[in-house]
């Protein structure tokens, strides 16, 4: 009861609640048809035979290029949940999203079942995707449970994002705002479509999306019952992630390959496990030099002057202005209290599940996750907390294609892990200790023991 009424006072705060639909549609008509979200400035609903991935890519209700290279070929996903679908956006005053041709940001989308088993899971994306990145990895086992879904692009998207907002870190500020908001919403919207509000809600995301998920439990955990972080980047004021481990491998990646000595130790001394070498390739070319140039702008636009986003792979030496040569603890002072702005603390103030990869190269586990679960214990919430190492496991599943024998998906273990929360939390059944999770001896795309 408490926090159903926080969740209303956030909604008063967030949102101006539109009126609640009270004329019943007429016979044969979608039992959603009328629903509108609260303080939403376009919804659209629709009746759908299956909300999960299986029914809405042939429909139209999703897009495949959201959830691109997240999953491991061969991932077979529940099917066969049908109930009504809403997307729209809230009001906003960027427009990088295109989805659907509004060329609106804030967009989201809300996913009602048939038979609800009265829990709510909530999500945003990783990195700079959209409203529909979590479909197959979350939204897909949730929904074939019971949990209506929903999910938000966060509230700016793409390559520019740091074009958004009026001061360095406002537009990974609104991403908080936004996942908060559509929490508040979707409860609301909920209660109207069935007559009773969500018994649970959850938090769920992978990557930035997991960072989300550890700043709302830290946050506004009133909001939640329990969260689901998948490989949460970590950001602290001291040593955020991506600007602390991203630059020396974009030094040292070079060196290794014109076979110069110390270049290996270099990567490995930044955290990257010496054992993923053979996925540093591919990051290097589509990863590492992307994400440091566009946080640090975000952040840090000031160091490439009138620049956006730097130079891409600028050689080492080039000096001021290249994100190769960044060094972020010889950053001003007003640098650094932009990420503590953003910054995690470890105070989570409800149960969260972390799942993270021993050979993740793109948030290397060690500077990432570990470090989290250690601030966590430092906070004296460690019995809220239970981190699962999965051995083999990288930052996206789609490499495990390229590399079957190296690295093993992480999906079967959040799935798992994501029972494991809800039984925790609705049963008390303590889920098992945080530990290395070894690789599993059945099929890797479809198992996974905790």
């Amino acid at each position: 009861m408490i926090r159903h009424l926080a969740a209303t006072a956030a909604a008063l705060l967030l949102t101006t609640l539109a009126p609640a639909a009270t004329t019943a549609p007429p016979p044969g008509a979608c039992p959603g048809g009328r629903l509108r979200v609260p303080g939403a400035e376009k919804t659209v609903a629709a009746c759908l035979s299956d909300l999960t991935t299986a029914g809405t890519v042939a429909s139209g209700h999703t897009d495949p290029a959201d959830w691109a290279g997240l999953v491991a070929p061969g991932t077979r996903s529940p099917s066969g949940v049908p109930g009504v679908q809403l997307d729209g956006y809230f009001p906003d005053s960027s427009h990088t999203n295109g989805t659907h041709g509004w060329n609106h940001d804030s967009q989201f989308v809300i996913r009602l079942p048939e038979r609800w088993n009265g829990g709510l899971v909530v999500a945003g994306p990783p990195g700079v995707r959209e409203q529909y990145a979590n479909d197959r990895t979350i939204g897909d086992h949730v929904l074939a449970r019971g949990y209506a879904f929903a999910a938000t692009d966060k509230g700016n998207t793409g390559p520019a994002l740091y074009r958004d907002g009026a001061r360095p870190g406002d537009a990974v500020a609104e991403w908080h705002r936004r996942l908060t908001q559509l929490t508040v919403a979707a409860e609301r919207v909920a209660e109207r479509h069935y007559g009773r509000a969500p018994r649970r809600t959850y938090a769920a995301g992978m990557s930035m999306g997991g960072y989300l998920v550890r700043w709302q439990l830290e946050n506004v955990p009133w909001l939640y019952d329990g969260g689901l972080d998948w490989e949460g980047v970590l950001l602290t004021r001291d040593a955020p992630d991506l600007l602390s481990t991203l630059p020396p491998a974009l030094r040292a990646y070079p060196r290794l390959r014109a076979g110069e000595p110390g270049a290996r130790e270099a990567l490995a001394a930044a955290g990257y496990p010496p054992e993923s070498e053979p996925l540093w390739d591919t990051h290097y070319r589509t990863q590492w030099d992307t994400f440091q140039r566009l946080f640090r702008e975000e952040v840090d636009p000031g160091y490439d002057g009138a620049t956006e986003a730097g130079t891409p792979f600028c050689p080492e030496g080039t000096g001021r202005g290249c994100d190769t040569d960044y060094d972020y603890a010889a950053r001003p002072r007003a640098v650094h209290d932009t990420v503590g702005r953003l910054a995690l603390t470890g105070r989570i103030a409800r149960p969260l599940l972390t799942v993270h990869g021993t050979l993740d190269a793109l948030i290397p586990i060690g500077p990432g996750s570990d470090r989290y679960a250690r601030l966590v214990d430092a906070a004296r919430r460690g019995p809220l907390h239970r981190y699962y190492r999965i051995t083999g496991g990288t930052h996206t599943d789609g490499l495990y294609a390229a590399h079957p024998d190296l690295v093993r998906p992480l999906l079967p273990c959040v799935r798992d892990a994501f029972d494991a929360l809800t039984a925790w939390v609705e049963d008390g059944t303590a889920p098992p200790r945080g530990r290395t999770v070894p690789r599993p001896d059945g099929d890797p795309v479809h198992t996974c023991a905790l």
